[in-house]
């Protein structure tokens, strides 16, 4: 389970520069609808191998069907529509750090709700994490939070952040009675219809079919993130829900911004700047320090 995570972490580091190049080639919305509709088409692949016809879908209740639908809403749809957004305005190897605030948040809600494990040396990771992500928000004043001074980029990747902590503590409810490959498929499904329709609401069917034209490293870029980032590593992220909790799973996003710092440096040519290399080594340590803590 540890290893799976690890995997996780690693493909949903190199989707941030597979993301960025997304975002500057394609519209934000018509992007992310495309990306879920082939890892809807993998996941529909996946169903039928595993010969689940569909009894499981018979087998859930209407509170279930509401749920599953309203985690998409929220874990595909808000976090794709502001993840696409954001990595239009921000560098990838920025972005991937600023999401480190993630097992945070989570966290806290996880030991609200749910009693996870919440002490001392937990609250000194939590904060080292903050620092860390407020350093890189703001590349390097992270007094200028109190004056409200970030960019349009960096308030639509807090978003990201909104989504994704809603999304993985639904996540934590929904496993209770339903298979990892169920929700993640339901869940994608239901994102995908909404991506597809805000795109054809708010950019139009020409901006749409965009992608029908793109060059094949924008192809490349969005089967890994659809295959990769999006099909194996939810997979591998729920089965760590269900078998560690909401934060015990969270705590391996630390590894998220190692993985995408070096692969859009490499990728991308991004530079690593000095507020770049000081947050994300305070955010890293401070996730390692929740991580070890809780262990």
């Amino acid at each position: 389970m540890h290893l799976k995570l690890i995997g996780m972490a690693a493909l949903w580091g190199a989707s941030w520069p597979a993301g960025r190049m997304l975002a500057q080639a394609l519209p934000p919305l018509t992007g992310g609808a495309w990306r879920f509709a082939v890892a809807m088409a993998l996941f529909a692949l996946w169903w039928r191998l595993a010969g689940r016809g569909l009894a499981p879908l018979r087998a859930l209740s209407r509170r279930q069907v509401l749920g599953l639908a309203a985690a998409g809403a929220v874990g595909v749809f808000g976090y794709t529509a502001f993840f696409m957004l954001g990595l239009q305005q921000v560098p990838a190897s920025r972005a991937a750090l600023i999401v480190t605030v993630n097992p945070v948040v989570t966290a806290l809600i996880a030991a609200w709700l749910f009693g996870e494990k919440l002490d001392a040396r937990i609250g000194i990771g939590m904060g080292l994490a903050v620092l860390g992500a407020s350093i890189v928000l703001t590349q390097g004043e992270p007094w200028r939070l109190f004056a409200g001074a970030l960019g349009v980029g960096e308030l639509m990747l807090l978003g990201c952040v909104a989504c994704w902590v809603a999304y993985t503590l639904m996540g934590r409810r929904l496993l209770a009675g339903i298979d990892t490959l169920t929700t993640i498929t339901t869940t994608a499904a239901s994102g995908t219809l909404l991506l597809f329709a805000a795109a054809l609401l708010v950019e139009g069917p020409a901006q749409l079919a965009t992608p029908v034209a793109a060059p094949p490293l924008v192809w490349a870029a969005m089967l890994f993130m659809a295959a990769g980032a999006t099909v194996l590593a939810y997979a591998w992220y729920f089965d760590g829900v269900a078998a560690l909790g909401a934060g015990g799973a969270a705590a391996y996003i630390s590894l998220v911004p190692v993985f995408g710092v070096a692969t859009s440096t490499l990728l991308l040519g991004e530079p690593l700047e000095s507020s770049l290399l000081l947050g994300g080594v305070l955010a890293v340590a401070g996730m390692a320090v929740m991580n070890h803590a809780r262990r």
